[in-house]
């Protein structure tokens, strides 16, 4: 009986050891999983979050605009940060913030509130807005010979709030990522209000 219970457990234990070996629990470290991509929204937070250091970095080395009601001092504030940002994104180019991911998400999102109640009021306030048919890029400052065209607030709603350095801008049916003391254009999701 001793013997019999000895064989039960002798197999038992070289199965498990068996088992073991075939999970990758014996003789080393199991390969690393994956990491997952993060949610649209937590990657677009991430790359956010990445600008806006860089950006504090420039603005720190650029040193504080004392208060002034000079248009001639802000201006050339405007302009140095815009070329301290555009020479640190040399290579930006449209995705580095809204990626494929996070452009998907912003449609859908954008395409909810055109579904929504407000649906008109926002088409006609879009409409209603000066048209823009320039050609406009990631890094390129914003036109200072076209006005700022507000966004609706209705189709913001839905859209991840900003700090304040930063605002969404709809241009000629894009939606636009832009600093806003730079003026200067940091991503676009093109075709995003048709």
């Amino acid at each position: 009986m001793r013997r019999q219970a000895r064989g039960i457990l002798r197999q038992l234990g070289l199965s498990a050891a068996v088992a073991m070996a075939l999970c990758g629990f014996v003789g080393g470290a199991q390969p690393k999983a994956k990491e997952p991509e993060p949610l649209p929204a937590r990657q677009f937070q991430l790359r956010l979050n990445a600008y806006l250091k860089l950006r504090a970095k420039l603005v720190a080395g650029a040193g504080r605009l004392k208060p002034t009601d000079s248009q001639q001092a802000i201006a050339a504030r405007s302009q140095l940060l815009a070329r301290k940002i555009r020479a640190a994104r040399a290579g930006a180019r449209v995705g580095d913030i809204f990626t494929p991911a996070v452009t998907a998400e912003f449609r859908r999102l954008i395409g909810i509130s055109l579904q929504g109640k407000d649906a008109e009021q926002i088409r006609a306030s879009l409409k209603s807005a000066e048209p823009v048919t320039l050609p406009l890029g990631v890094n390129d400052p914003y036109p200072n010979s076209i006005p700022l065209q507000s966004t609706p607030p209705s189709l913001l709603l839905n859209l991840p709030q900003l700090p304040k350095e930063v605002d969404y801008r709809v241009v000629g049916g894009k939606l636009i990522l832009r600093d806003v003391e730079a003026n200067l254009i940091l991503d676009i999701i093109p075709d995003v209000v048709v």
